[in-house]
């Protein structure tokens, strides 16, 4: 049986967003929030197919007005805890040439929060006819999975971290070898990399990858670093990147490693916030980097700028999305190509 996981860099369908709404954390920052949501769904929406998972739908529909009519939409009415589409959409693979789209249990990072109307988004959007006819689905809520938490270079290696997929709220009777069989099973994996180290305070995910490093191809990994010294994760990520000069590619050599500059530490009312230059998403002609209003915003640009040369690389304002301790990459999840048709 052949499986493909694809990574993130190849060609996409869609993006799917999960709308904030006044029953969600984001009630006292609601205007603020939905000004990043439009910003993120106008810039989308010029490379891909947009899918919105909404509270009311009347409701985006009137905020997304202004761009519905000239852009590929598909606005889905469901409820929901929580707006982090990453964690709780599906995870899409190949399975002998048919797409398929793996539906994991999302319990709220290990207990944390509700899930209960989050964890049963992916069903419901494919019952509304979102997907491609020949789209399969696959329940798998007998796992906890977040998409945030796997990291995939399209070609069978998985990279993830320890302190998530081994977390005891989420799957406690599964090893880590047991996990390895799971993921390889369901995603066709065959080589694992494990970081054992790597933490940034004010994060509600236990270390999710994608805000740590990430492929950006089959030999080179960006990541996370951190220069502050004072800083109480700065060992944390400073092991970290001794760990990722470790790693190996599956031809046996050293992974080019890009080291992300380090945002300055934002709090809110005395709390740490968790900003991270890592958690940027890749779409169809384009790079969407999340800024911070910072000193080293333009600088992490021109960095993925070089290693993307062939896509335009756009930042967008995502101080608001920290403050409820995510960012872009969290709040957004790509559909590989053959999965959606919204045109």
């Amino acid at each position: 049986m052949s499986i493909v996981w694809p990574a993130e860099w190849e060609n996409q369908s869609a993006v799917q967003l999960t709308w904030p709404h006044k029953d969600t954390d984001w009630c006292d920052v609601l205007e603020e929030v939905e000004r990043c949501y439009l910003e993120l769904s106008a810039t989308i929406t010029r490379f891909q197919s947009l899918i919105v998972v909404a509270q009311q739908k009347d409701h985006v529909n009137h905020v997304l007005s202004d761009i519905i009519s000239s852009f590929p939409i598909r606005i889905v009415e469901i409820e929901n805890n929580d707006t982090w589409a990453r964690d709780h959409s599906g995870i899409s693979v190949i399975q002998n040439e048919i797409p398929r789209l793996i539906d994991y249990k999302f319990n709220g990072w290990g207990l944390k929060f509700p899930s209960n109307l989050d964890n049963q988004i992916t069903s419901q959007i494919y019952q509304a006819g979102v997907f491609d006819n020949n789209v399969r689905y696959q329940n798998a809520l007998d796992f906890v999975l977040e998409g945030g938490g796997i990291e995939s270079d399209g070609n069978g290696t998985c990279m993830v971290t320890e302190a998530c997929l081994l977390s005891p709220n989420r799957n406690e009777t599964y090893s880590k070898e047991s996990i390895e069989e799971r993921l390889s099973q369901d995603l066709g994996v065959d080589r694992f990399l494990w970081l054992t180290h790597g933490e940034i305070l004010g994060d509600d995910t236990d270390s999710h990858i994608d805000t740590l490093a990430r492929f950006v191809s089959e030999d080179t990994i960006v990541y996370q670093s951190c220069d502050e010294q004072d800083y109480e994760c700065y060992y944390s990520l400073k092991m970290m990147e001794e760990e990722l000069r470790t790693f190996r590619t599956r031809s046996g050599e050293p992974y080019n490693l890009v080291a992300l500059p380090w945002p300055s530490v934002k709090e809110e009312e005395g709390e740490r916030l968790p900003a991270t230059y890592a958690n940027f998403l890749i779409i169809n002609g384009a790079v969407l980097v999340p800024t911070y209003n910072d000193p080293m915003d333009q600088k992490v640009i021109s960095i993925l700028s070089t290693l993307f040369s062939d896509r335009e690389v756009i930042g967008i304002d995502c101080e608001v999305l920290i403050k409820q301790h995510g960012s872009l990459h969290c709040v957004t999840m790509q559909y590989p190509e053959g999965f959606i048709s919204l045109n």
